[in-house]
């Protein structure tokens, strides 16, 4: 799965230390969905969306093999 999370950080000019604060996960976490080696659970891909007042699908896409 593909994501723009960085993308979307820079847009609000929030680190991954406040995004992780806002939707209570650990910024590691954060860091490992925007490297794609973790797929967020929809809740939390929800919770993103929330923050970033966005659709879900404008922050991740699927890859070809998903």
């Amino acid at each position: 799965m593909k994501n723009n999370l960085r993308i979307q950080r820079a847009i609000l000019d929030i680190t991954q230390a406040e995004l992780a604060e806002k939707i209570q996960v650990s910024r590691q976490t954060i860091n490992t969905i925007e490297s794609g080696k973790y797929v967020p659970s929809t809740v939390l891909a929800l919770k993103m969306a929330k923050v970033f007042a966005v659709s879900v699908d404008e922050i991740f896409s699927l890859e070809e093999g998903d």
